[in-house]
């Protein structure tokens, strides 16, 4: 974690009003609303927006399939040093049909010789994408088990989870108390 503190502290149960009761929906009637919704909801219009976009790059719509997503979003959390991002995708990345030892791989990139081909190429765009916002032709080559939607859901995936790393280091989103910092991202 970058921020020992919150920049922007979430949002207590009784500092919520009712747009952002409403908006929380289900998340704030069950009481497990995740700092993240906490913080980005005191932008209410923002947030909206936000989970929208998400929503998409999490749902069925969202041509890569599950795994395969995580792998990329756990890769791109990694490389922006997002403890929090990775806390949370880390048990998602295991219901997704990850093991520990892959995602403990992750960390160690597209270099590592235990990834199949397919998972070394995906981690590979995630690292152009999060060093220089580019795949370049060599590895777009590589993604070719993709289909044309399945590279375009790539990108999306890496963008939408460089700016979800960007809010959570920037704004300082402390992890939830279910979660545990990985030691390789303290700082």
């Amino acid at each position: 974690m970058r921020l020992s503190t919150p920049r922007i502290p979430p949002l207590s149960d009784e500092e919520m009003g009712e747009e952002q009761k409403q908006l929380l929906g289900e998340r704030f009637r069950t009481g497990k609303v995740f700092n993240i919704f906490r913080t980005l909801s005191r932008s209410p219009k923002a947030y909206k927006r936000f989970m929208l976009w998400g929503g998409y790059i999490l749902s069925d719509a969202n041509d890569l399939p599950e795994r395969e997503r995580e792998l990329v979003i756990l890769r791109a959390g990694f490389n922006w040093k997002s403890g929090y991002e990775w806390a949370q995708h880390e048990r998602i990345g295991l219901r997704s049909g990850l093991t520990e030892t892959e995602i403990a791989r992750i960390k160690l990139g597209p270099s590592s010789p235990d990834w199949s081909l397919e998972d070394a190429a995906l981690l590979q765009a995630t690292d152009e994408l999060t060093t220089d916002a580019f795949i370049t032709e060599e590895t777009w080559a590589r993604l070719s088990f993709l289909s044309d939607k399945q590279k375009m859901d790539l990108v999306m995936t890496v963008g939408q989870y460089t700016q979800v790393s960007m809010m959570l280091n920037t704004f300082g989103i402390q992890l939830d108390d279910d979660l545990t910092l990985d030691p390789d991202l303290k700082k």
